[in-house]
């Protein structure tokens, strides 16, 4: 039997696509017992993701509203491989901004991990983020100075939004910032689901003197509802070896180098 935590992921993303479930069909599709499906919807329910229903559960958000710690399983090689790659792209000493998101919160992790390497040098690491949970995975790395924006908190993304976030960012300059997105295409550029998050990620990457996305390769060739910067704006691309030839070709071809990692 699956552990709960995958159950859970799982029964989000059926929820996730067609707003209800039913206990029964849930069962078949996971092969477990309806006994099992209801203790996992009710434990959902207790924790406000999800509404329970007669033989079933609904969810009022979509995939994008999910808290990150359902979303974090999604694609987790892949995330991993486009953190390393990512974290080789840090100067030791520069000042790199985060956004919130899996993708961007395994980089935090990496950076951490090579910048305790180099402490030994004197080399250091400035991180400036809007996340509460990469806050969290960092501030007890000591060879790392990290900024956090003020803002208000959005349970779903665990990121700081708002005018206070605004008025931090424009006081700062950011050598790199490394933005995880919901979409990215050539003729939208980079996009989220929420205008305030977009926002933010805005002014994280006017503040920046190159701008990294982090995408895996289903984010490819994908929009979202707010726009973050257009693609003329992105310097690197780092994705998963996953993106084919005919996913890449079209960043390439408007400037942006492509790393697949």
């Amino acid at each position: 039997m699956a552990a709960p935590q995958v159950r859970w992921n799982a029964l989000l993303e059926m929820l996730s696509h067609d707003g209800r479930i039913e206990v029964e069909a849930a069962a078949a599709e996971l092969g477990v017992s309806t006994a099992t499906i209801r203790r996992d919807l009710d434990e959902l329910a207790h924790q406000q993701v999800v509404t329970r229903t007669h033989g079933g559960a609904t969810v009022s958000t979509v995939t994008y509203d999910l808290p990150l710690r359902y979303r974090a399983a999604r694609n987790a090689p892949e995330k991993r491989r486009i953190a390393r790659a990512a974290a080789g792209l840090a100067t030791a000493g520069s000042v790199v901004g985060l956004n919130g998101g899996t993708t961007t919160t395994a980089l935090a992790r990496e950076l951490a991990t090579r910048a305790g390497r180099a402490r030994s040098t004197g080399a250091s690491l400035t991180v400036v983020t809007n996340a509460l949970n990469i806050a969290g995975e960092l501030v007890g790395a000591r060879h790392i100075k990290l900024v956090v924006t003020g803002g208000a908190a959005r349970p779903a993304s665990y990121e700081l939004v708002g005018p206070l976030a605004t008025e931090v960012l424009a006081e700062i300059t950011l050598d790199q910032v490394f933005i995880g997105v919901d979409g990215i295409d050539v003729a939208h550029g980079a996009t989220a689901h929420h205008e305030a998050e977009a926002s933010i990620n805005q002014e994280l990457a006017r503040r920046a003197g190159r701008v990294v996305v982090v995408a895996d390769s289903t984010k490819l060739d994908k929009r979202a509802f707010a726009r973050i910067c257009p693609v003329a704006d992105v310097q690197v691309l780092v994705t998963d070896s996953g993106a084919s030839p005919e996913l890449v070709e079209p960043f390439t071809t408007a400037g942006v180098r492509v790393v697949r990692a």
